[in-house]
C-alpha cells in the first residue's frame, strides 16, 4: 500500500505520459505552485473567456475564501498557458484550484482534488478558444506535481469543461471514472417567469403562496430589494448573515457570522464580486423587517445560488419561498442571465419544486498514466470513503428522526 501524505515534485520519469504536454509556465510562478502567485488580472481575463461559468472559482471569491475560510486555506492551483500573447505577456488559458487528496479525503495516496470554493461547483476554468489544450496542461501539471490522479469533485457532468477533458482522455488513450453522480436543480431564466412557475408549481399551490404573502403583509408593505453596489451588498450582506445565524444553522454553529475566517472571507468577496457586477443580494422585508435574504453570483451568462437566511419567526409565511419566486421573476427578467444553478443539495425541499430544471452534477476520478497500479487503489478508496459517508448519512437521519 502505497502511503504519501503530500503530492512531492515528480521527478523527470513521472512525468512521463502519452502525450504529456509541456505546461508553460507563467510570469512568476510554476504550473503547480501556490493559488495566491496567479495574477488576478490573467485570472479575471480567464473567467471572462471561459467556456463554462463558474462563480465560485471568480478570483474575487477564490482568492477570499484562500486567505481565511475555516478549512479552505492554503490551496494549490494547477494552471495553464498559452504562448505569448500580441503584448509579449503569456496568456492565461485554465485554471483549477487543488489540494492533496490526504487534505481532502483524509486518504494518503498520491492525487490532488478540486479545492472546495464555499460553495457546491468545481469546475474548472478553461479557455473557450484553446479548452482541450488547457485541459492538457492542466493534466501534465498534475503529472509532474507527482499526482497519479485528479479528482474533480462537484463538477458539470455534460458542461464544456468536462467534455474537453473527456476529448484529450481519449487521446491518450485514458478514460475518467464517476465516482458519484446526482441531478441538481436549476432555472431555465429564458422563459417567462409566471408561466415557468405555474407549470412548477400549479394553481393550488400559487393561489396558497399567496395566501401566506397576503398574510405576510400585514406586518409591513413588502418589498423585494436587490443591492448591487459593493456599498450597498456590504450593508445587506450584514442583514443576511443575521438571518442566517437566527435559523436552524445558527443553533448547528455552520452560520458564516459564527466563525471568524468564514465571516471575514464573505465580507471581503461579496463587495469585490459586486465591484465586477458577479454578486447581488436580495432581500425581502416587510415594511422595515427583513424576513428572508439570499447571496447569488453571476458569471457571463449564469446567476449561482450560493445561499438563503430567513427570519424563522415568520416560517409560517414560507419567506424562503417567498424570496425564491421574487428571484425567480428577478433573473428572468433579467436579458443578461440564462440560467441560474441553486448550488442545492440533490433532494433540497424547497428550490426543487421551483426550478425543475436539472443538470448532472458529480464527483471524478481521472488517471493521469496508462495502466497505473495505483489508480486502482484510490478509485477503491474513494468508493469505500463514499459508502462508509452515505451509510454515515443515513444514520444521522434516522437519529433526527427519532
Amino acid at each position: 500500500m502505497i502511503d504519501i501524505a503530500t503530492i512531492r515534485r515528480a521527478s523527470k520519469a513521472d512525468a512521463a505520459a502519452p502525450r504529456a504536454p509541456t505546461a508553460a509556465a507563467s510570469p512568476a510562478s510554476e504550473a503547480f505552485a501556490p493559488l495566491t502567485s496567479v495574477a488576478a488580472s490573467a485570472w479575471r481575463a480567464l473567467a471572462e473567456r471561459a467556456n463554462e461559468p463558474n462563480g465560485y472559482y471568480l478570483p474575487g471569491w477564490e482568492l477570499a475564501v484562500n486567505a481565511s475560510a475555516r478549512g479552505r486555506t492554503g490551496v494549490s492551483a494547477l494552471s495553464a498557458w498559452s504562448d505569448a500573447a500580441q503584448d509579449g505577456a503569456p496568456r492565461l488559458i485554465g485554471l483549477l484550484p487543488v489540494i492533496p487528496m490526504l487534505r481532502a479525503c483524509k486518504i494518503p495516496l498520491p492525487a490532488l482534488a478540486s479545492a472546495e470554493p464555499y460553495g457546491t461547483l468545481c469546475t474548472p476554468l478553461l479557455d473557450r478558444e484553446m479548452a482541450r489544450d488547457a485541459a492538457a496542461q492542466l493534466l501534465a501539471a498534475a503529472r509532474q506535481a507527482g499526482a497519479h490522479a485528479l479528482i474533480l469533485r462537484d463538477v458539470s457532468l455534460d458542461g464544456a469543461a468536462m467534455k474537453a477533458f473527456d476529448e484529450v482522455l481519449r487521446q491518450d488513450g485514458l478514460r475518467p471514472r464517476i465516482l458519484q453522480s446526482r441531478l441538481r436543480a436549476c432555472l431555465d431564466a429564458t422563459r417567462d417567469a409566471e408561466e415557468l412557475l405555474r407549470d412548477a408549481l400549479g394553481h393550488k399551490k400559487l393561489k396558497e403562496l399567496r395566501r401566506q404573502r397576503h398574510r405576510l403583509a400585514d406586518y409591513g408593505a413588502l418589498r423585494f430589494e436587490v443591492a448591487r453596489r459593493p456599498e450597498q451588498v456590504a450593508a445587506a450582506l450584514e442583514t443576511f448573515l443575521r438571518l442566517e445565524s437566527s435559523g436552524w444553522k445558527g443553533k448547528r454553529g455552520t452560520a458564516l457570522i459564527q466563525d471568524d475566517g468564514d465571516a471575514d472571507f464573505i465580507r471581503r468577496a461579496a463587495p469585490a464580486l459586486a465591484a465586477d457586477g458577479q454578486c447581488e443580494i436580495v432581500t425581502l422585508s416587510a415594511d422595515i423587517i427583513p424576513v428572508a435574504a439570499g447571496i447569488v453570483l453571476r458569471h457571463q451568462d449564469r446567476a449561482f445560488y450560493f445561499k438563503l437566511g430567513i427570519d424563522e419567526r415568520f416560517a409560517k409565511f414560507s419567506p424562503g419561498v417567498q424570496l425564491t419566486l421574487d428571484l425567480t421573476r428577478h433573473l428572468c427578467a433579467d436579458p443578461a442571465i440564462a440560467s441560474a444553478d441553486s448550488t442545492a443539495g440533490a433532494d433540497h425541499p424547497m428550490i426543487n419544486p421551483i426550478w425543475r430544471g436539472r443538470f448532472a452534477i458529480g464527483d471524478v476520478l481521472i488517471p493521469l498514466r496508462r495502466n497505473d497500479p495505483v489508480v486502482p487503489l484510490i478509485h477503491a478508496a474513494l468508493a469505500l470513503r463514499i459508502k462508509l459517508r452515505e451509510f454515515a448519512r443515513g444514520a444521522v437521519h434516522v437519529i433526527r428522526g427519532r
